[in-house]
């Protein structure tokens, strides 16, 4: 089996480090500058529960076009990224080559085999020119949702904070052979990869928070505890996710939890930053569009109206615009 991570940041550089360890999979990367250097001369290392995992077996590269078609290709670099990668990852599809999306927010394959009257509807907000659908067959697709906290510590080194699951998703929902070699893979390198029925629904649980306390939290500053614990900002939070529900419904999404539970369960985290204030700290591009604007999107095509999303979508988007990481 061979197994491709593209973007060898920290969930696909832990991915790969799992997967090399367990020694079931011929495992590449597709990594660049820095990075990729000390993962040739070193081997790329994960630091978990203490102890460093050396994954020397990795075959790294800056060009895709070396490792030729895979068996499945994880995309683990960020939505607003894979348009313009993608003369990059063509040499890495095969005629039967599975793509695993693990991008935060909502996919750009979101409406295919998923019935009804949005059946085969591309979203402009996250895939522009329907280039990315047009490039990367959805039928390729297997979605995933990751429950994963890590970080590159430095060249070549992953340090693994918490979180071992990967749920796994068919568009259509249904249990093909081709996901379950993947969960064998994934399991038998000791990640917990569920398949589920529904993986927009899971997608929507991840999203319901990310869509409220990422764009909150750029403006603010604030972190998910502060967030969640001033009666304003909180307020600001749960309007977005009444929205984003009333969205996800109409969608047929289900949502396991209540608003108000799920606000709690951020702030039990505490201080933690969100990925995006992370980002603009760091004067990196945002994930502004796949996290908040494709929600408002879905709002038009559903014809629900979303004014707290608005509010804070054109306000997130005028900070990291100014900031230089948005647009």
């Amino acid at each position: 089996m061979r197994i491709c991570l593209f973007g060898a940041g920290a969930i696909g550089g832990y991915v790969a480090a799992k997967l090399a360890k367990a020694g079931t999979a011929d495992v590449s990367i597709v990594a660049r500058g820095a990075h990729l250097a000390a993962i040739e001369r070193d081997g790329l290392r994960l630091i978990e529960r203490g102890s460093m995992i050396t994954a020397p077996s990795i075959r790294a590269t800056g060009d895709a076009a070396e490792l030729g078609p895979q068996d499945y290709v994880f995309l683990t670099l960020k939505a607003h990224s894979v348009a313009g990668a993608l003369d990059q990852i063509a040499p890495l599809l095969g005629r039967e080559t599975a793509v695993v999306t693990a991008q935060n927010g909502v996919p750009w394959w979101y409406f295919y085999r998923h019935g009804g009257a949005l059946e085969g509807t591309r979203l402009a907000s996250v895939d522009p020119q329907g280039t990315i659908w047009d490039r990367i067959d959805p039928a390729r697709v297997i979605g995933t949702v990751v429950y994963v906290a890590a970080e590159v510590e430095g060249p070549g080194v992953i340090r693994h904070a918490e979180g071992d699951r990967c749920s796994l998703g068919e568009p259509s929902g249904e249990r093909t052979e081709r996901i379950a070699r993947l969960f064998e893979a994934l399991v038998a390198a000791g990640v917990r990869a569920p398949i589920r029925a529904d993986i927009r629904s899971e997608i929507w649980v991840k999203l319901w928070g990310n869509l409220s306390f990422n764009p909150i939290s750029a403006l603010t500053g604030g972190t998910l505890e502060q967030i969640a614990s001033d009666p304003g900002t909180r307020a600001a939070v749960r309007a977005m996710m009444v929205e984003a529900q009333t969205i996800g419904e109409k969608l047929g999404v289900h949502f396991p939890v209540g608003v108000d539970q799920r606000i709690e369960g951020a702030r039990a985290v505490g201080p933690h930053e969100t990925s995006m204030l992370q980002d603009l700290k760091r004067g990196r591009p945002v994930e502004i569009d796949a996290l908040v604007a494709a929600v408002q999107e879905l709002g038009r095509l559903t014809q629900v109206p979303t004014p707290a999303i608005d509010v804070v979508l054109a306000l997130a988007r005028q900070r990291a615009r100014l900031l230089g990481c948005y647009g």
